[in-house]
């Protein structure tokens, strides 16, 4: 079980500068985006820096749902100033980054394949040491202040993919409740739905005890390696905070306590994910952000078409669950109730389509668009789709129920409409 050290409460930001020198860090690069860069979390960090004579190089050239490209600027800009420690502030997209970049300048001579998941990259193992990072998240989603893995989209290839390795965890987590109070309401709705499908998945996905073989030598265990009695008490831990807070948070920007658990709620799932990993949703989100065309959330200020992370995974949700529900339906139904279920009356064999039923109730409360089809997907998408979700074994693999090629295709066509 690995997990980062955290650091938890309102106005925390300010001791950073003096981490930095307890770590001896005499040069520090910050990694932000354009848009943070002119915000109060970043301000907070450089009120910090500066009060302790902390000598930094910023980069805010990080793009939000990075791609090889942005990895790349990212990791040149790393080499070049020789730096011994990391800070990055930010949602994922920005932590994931400066993983990247810590990675890599810590191993010049590595290719950039060498690290990428199999089968895409080559997957190996990473064993030089790399230098310490802190993250501080601004986003109440993505848990990778907690977790070891930095997703991006591979342009040429139109799949996202990315790095999965213990040793680029954050060294810290700040998490400090009084950056998400900057979050407008579809970004905090949809981080929300990363950490709600990070629960769900990391809850639902297949036993560690199941997977098969056993790694040769623990330096090629996965990060992911199933749910585990550990990792189950953070998913619904994580789960249960999301049914009481999430809709407040996105619904009243100035409900401090429920944006508060939220930023909680999400480093909670992380700990859960990071080391259970997650299945379905996840996967066939890839293709989805991957592919896309001409969509352009509300709130996000990007000169590019996007589909948030979290939009992309829990437009699957209903019918991954559904599928997934004929293994394990007592944690299926044990997660619809949390959310509100009510699960009295049940029969143990309708528990995919109780917990559907109740996504699906959770997502039109909230807005969210009318499924694939509704952010530019048709079914004459499917076999790409389908082709962009094949790669993702790190995650697919770890679905309690194994997925064929026809599966994964109704899956997709069962998510072009939700209600």
């Amino acid at each position: 079980m690995a997990v980062s050290n955290i650091r938890y409460g309102e106005g925390v930001t300010k001791e950073i500068g003096m981490d930095l020198q307890n770590l001896g860090a005499r040069r520090v690069c910050l990694m932000t985006d354009k848009n943070l860069s002119q915000l109060p979390p970043v301000n907070a960090v450089l009120n910090s820096l500066a009060k302790h004579g902390i000598n930094f190089q910023m980069y805010d050239n990080v793009r939000v749902e990075p791609t090889d490209q942005s990895f790349l600027d990212a990791i040149a800009f790393a080499k070049k100033g020789e730096f011994d420690a990391y800070v990055a502030v930010g949602g994922g997209s920005v932590i994931d980054t400066c993983k990247a970049a810590n990675l890599y300048a810590s191993n010049p001579e590595s290719d950039f394949l060498d690290f990428i998941n199999a089968p895409i990259g080559k997957g190996q193992p990473v064993t030089a040491p790399l230098k310490p990072l802190i993250a501080v998240p601004t986003t109440a989603g993505t848990g990778s202040e907690t977790t070891g893995v930095a997703i991006f989209d591979f342009k040429e290839l139109k799949v996202k993919t990315g790095i999965a390795s213990r040793a680029i965890k954050p060294t810290l987590g700040i998490i400090d409740p009084l950056h998400t109070l900057s979050m407008p309401e579809r970004i905090v709705a949809n981080s929300g739905f990363d950490v709600l499908c990070h629960a769900l998945e990391s809850y639902t996905a297949l036993p560690y005890n199941m997977r098969s073989p056993c790694p040769s030598n623990p330096i090629n265990r996965p990060a992911y390696q199933g749910s585990n009695p550990i990792s189950d008490v953070w998913a619904l831990h994580a789960l249960r905070i999301v049914a009481k807070y999430l809709k407040r948070a996105i619904r009243n920007p100035e409900d401090r306590e429920a944006r508060a658990n939220m930023h909680l709620a999400s480093a909670f799932a992380g700990i859960g994910f990071g080391n259970a990993g997650v299945h379905l949703c996840h996967g066939m989100s890839y293709p989805i952000s991957g592919l896309v065309k001409t969509y352009k959330p509300k709130d996000y200020n990007v000169d590019h078409s996007l589909v948030p992370h979290g939009l992309s995974v829990v437009l699957t949700s209903p019918a991954v669950f559904t599928f997934t529900a004929q293994i394990y339906p007592e944690r299926h139904l044990e997660a619809a109730e949390i959310l509100g279920a009510d699960i009295r009356t049940t029969r143990i064999k309708d528990a995919g389509f109780i917990l559907a039923d109740t996504l699906r109730k959770f997502l039109f409360d909230l807005n969210v668009d009318d499924g694939l089809a509704a952010i530019g997907y048709s079914k004459a998408d499917i076999p790409a789709l389908v082709k962009g979700t094949l790669p993702q074994e790190r995650v697919t693999k770890l679905s309690p129920r194994p997925q064929t090629e026809e599966d994964l295709s109704s899956l997709f066509e069962a998510s072009m409409k939700l209600y």
